[in-house]
C-alpha cells in the first residue's frame, strides 16, 4: 500500500527530500574559483574531493566523516598563499542556496606531506582545526544561516602557516534534529591545496585528531536541543583551533551589505547577488530513505 502511494505521488512532491540536502559546489581560493563535481555525475577537473550523494553523514564513527559520502580523490590542486580567503559555496540538492539554518561550521586541515594531495589517502590522515564558528550573537541565528542566502562561508588561511601540501575540509553540522543520539548531520567536503609562503607554523602532536575519531555522537555539541535553550553555550566538538593559528576571533556580518572577516569562518551575505546560476545534471533525485521505499 505504501509503495503504491508513492508511486502514485509526482516526483515533485518528493524533491524536497532531496533539497534539504547538500554538497560544496564552488570554493573561491585567494582569486580562484573551482566548480565542484555534482555527486555522483561523471568527474571533471576540480580541486574539490568528489562525492557520490547528496544525503548527510550519519553517525560520528562513519569512515565518511573523512571527506563525505565515498569522496573520491580530485584530479587538481590549488595555488594558495598564507591569509589567502577561502570561500565555500554550498548548494542544496537541488543546486539552489543551502537550507539548514542550526549548527556549527568547522574548518580543519591536514599536510600530506611531500606528495601531491591530488594521491594522497586522507583516511588515516592527522587533522587540526583552524576555524570554528557558531550562533553569530549568544541565542541569535547560527552563521550557517547566512549561506541560505546562497553567500558562500569564509575561511582565512593561517596567515603564518608552514608552506606545504594541504587539504583543507570544511564541515557543516546539521543540528535540527539533534536531539535524539544519532540525529546531528555531517556535511564534510575537502579542497586540495599547495599553500606557499615562508611560515613555520605547525600544530602540536597534541593538536592533532582523526577523523573519524575525534567525535562521539554523545558529545555535548553533538547531541544537543538547540532550540530549548537557545542562550546556551554551544560546546564545539573536536579539538580547540591550533594555538599556532593567529587571530582566530569570530566573526559577524552586520547586513547584507558588509561583513567583518577574521581568521574564522563567517558567511558573506554580500555575495549573494554575485552567485551564478549553473545548469547541471540533478545528484540523486531521491534520498536513500525515499528509494528504499519506492520499488526499483
Amino acid at each position: 500500500m505504501i509503495s503504491a502511494i508513492l508511486l502514485s505521488l509526482p516526483l515533485v512532491s518528493l524533491l524536497p527530500v532531496v533539497s534539504a540536502h547538500g554538497w560544496l559546489g564552488s570554493v573561491t581560493v585567494g582569486t580562484q574559483t573551482f566548480v565542484g563535481n555534482v555527486p555522483n555525475a561523471s568527474p571533471t577537473g576540480t580541486v574539490i574531493r568528489q562525492i557520490d550523494d547528496v544525503d548527510p553523514v550519519k553517525g560520528a564513527s562513519n569512515a565518511f566523516l573523512n571527506c563525505g559520502q565515498n569522496a573520491q580523490l580530485a584530479s587538481d590542486v590549488a595555488e594558495a598563499n598564507p591569509g589567502d580567503t577561502v570561500a565555500f559555496t554550498w548548494v542544496n540538492g537541488d543546486d539552489g542556496p543551502w537550507v539548514h539554518n542550526a549548527g556549527p561550521m568547522q574548518t580543519y586541515m591536514t599536510s600530506c606531506g611531500s606528495q601531491s594531495c591530488s594521491s594522497f589517502d586522507s583516511s588515516t590522515a592527522s587533522w587540526f582545526k583552524i576555524q570554528e564558528q557558531g550562533r553569530i550573537t549568544p541565542g541569535g541565528d547560527w552563521a550557517m544561516s547566512l549561506m541560505n542566502t546562497g553567500a558562500p562561508a569564509n575561511v582565512t588561511i593561517p596567515s603564518n602557516i608552514a608552506p606545504g601540501n594541504y587539504i583543507i575540509r570544511h564541515e557543516l553540522i546539521a543540528l535540527q534534529i539533534a536531539q535524539t543520539e544519532g540525529g546531528a548531520e555531517f556535511y564534510p567536503a575537502c579542497v586540495q591545496l599547495k599553500v606557499g609562503g615562508t611560515g613555520t607554523g605547525t600544530p602540536s602532536e597534541d593538536e592533532l585528531v582523526q577523523l573519524p575519531g575525534a567525535y562521539s555522537d554523545t558529545d555535548p555539541g553533538i547531541l544537543v536541543d538547540v532550540y530549548s535553550n537557545p542562550d546556551a553555550d554551544y560546546v564545539f566538538p573536536g579539538p580547540a583551533v591550533a594555538a599556532f593559528v593567529a587571530g582566530n576571533s569570530t566573526a559577524t556580518s552586520s547586513s547584507a551589505s558588509s561583513a567583518t572577516t577574521s581568521s574564522s569562518a563567517v558567511a558573506s551575505s554580500s555575495s549573494a547577488s554575485c552567485k551564478k546560476h549553473r545548469d547541471v545534471v540533478r545528484p540523486r533525485t531521491l534520498s536513500r530513505v525515499m528509494k528504499n521505499l519506492v520499488p526499483q
